[in-house]
């Protein structure tokens, strides 16, 4: 992929690797994710108590101490290894060029305009508008609050799982979790929501039709890139690898030795490639209704 390290962060970049962070616990990217919120909402609906508020107030940080507490900005961090900041120049370098394509593209397919996101990075433990973020959730976006977390660890356990941690294979991640930020700008993430709360049954599949999604919105930036010679045919191949890598199918062989499809919450590898491939090929956003074809692998080679 052609980009050149060096220079400062992303002005849409909160550098937090130099704080402690806050809060206990794991309400959503720290634990259970925005399925988890869905969850916790869905019961509270049906038994008309407010199970998210207890768990917010049981393990995160009160509103007070999220809004005051201490943030890094784009101070230089206290310690940083040249392949830590090398990973950090990257992840801004992607969420720049990744917004400016949607800055355009949104406007032009949907009418709409778009709103940028900031991209959280942090070590550990932070604080999120959806609760605590740790580490090991892996990166996500909070709806709460429109931002993306990331801690750099999670390329080393990308690499675990199988994926490569190719430049463009790191690019593709972020693109996903702002794919879910272009999902919140189009009122998609809220109908989800609805939909899971009247339909608890569905959650599960509604959750990867969602996550199959912005795969596939991580595939029309990634076209965007094609057709400005930034990332070749090995680019590709990483970024397809690591989709592979992160479906629910092989984690779940690589932990636990078997596959249940039906607590899937993410989509198979199959199913991640796929749309991911959809996106590249299509470049629309059109192209990516994964709610219409219940997440099924989709054709690649035309258009619906």
């Amino acid at each position: 992929m052609d980009w050149t390290p060096g220079g400062g962060l992303s002005g849409d970049i909160e550098d937090r690797r130099g704080s402690s962070g806050g809060g206990g616990g794991g309400f959503g990217g720290g634990g259970i994710g925005i399925v988890g919120f869905l969850f916790l909402l869905v019961i509270s609906l049906v038994t008309g108590r407010n199970y998210i508020g207890s768990y917010l107030s049981g393990h995160s940080a009160s509103p007070s101490t999220q809004q005051s507490a201490p943030s890094a900005g784009n101070r230089p961090v206290t310690s940083e290894s040249p392949q830590e900041k090398r990973a950090a120049q990257l992840v801004s370098w992607t969420l720049d060029d990744v917004q400016n394509t949607w800055t355009k593209l949104l406007p032009t397919q949907t009418g709409k305009n778009y709103q940028r996101s900031t991209l959280v990075l942090f070590r550990g433990r932070t604080y999120s508008g959806c609760g605590t973020a740790q580490s090991q959730s892996g990166p996500f976006y909070c709806p709460a609050d429109e931002k993306v977390y990331i801690d750099l660890s999670f390329w080393d356990e990308l690499r675990r799982l199988g994926g490569s941690n190719a430049d463009f294979a790191q690019a593709y991640v972020v693109a996903h979790e702002l794919g879910h930020h272009v999902q919140d700008l189009l009122g998609i993430e809220r109908q989800v929501r609805q939909l899971s709360a009247q339909h608890p049954s569905e959650r599960n599949r509604l959750s990867v039709d969602l996550e199959l999604q912005a795969d596939c919105f991580a595939g029309v930036w990634a076209h965007s890139t094609a057709q400005r010679n930034i990332v070749h045919d090995s680019d590709i191949a990483a970024g397809l690898q690591a989709a592979a890598s992160v479906g629910d199918d092989h984690i779940q062989r690589l932990e636990r030795g078997t596959v249940s499809p039906e607590s899937f919450t993410h989509g198979s590898s199959a199913q991640r490639v796929g749309w991911f491939k959809r996106g590249f090929q299509q470049g629309t956003i059109a192209a990516c209704n994964t709610f219409k074809t219940g997440g099924a692998v989709p054709p690649t080679d035309s258009a619906e």
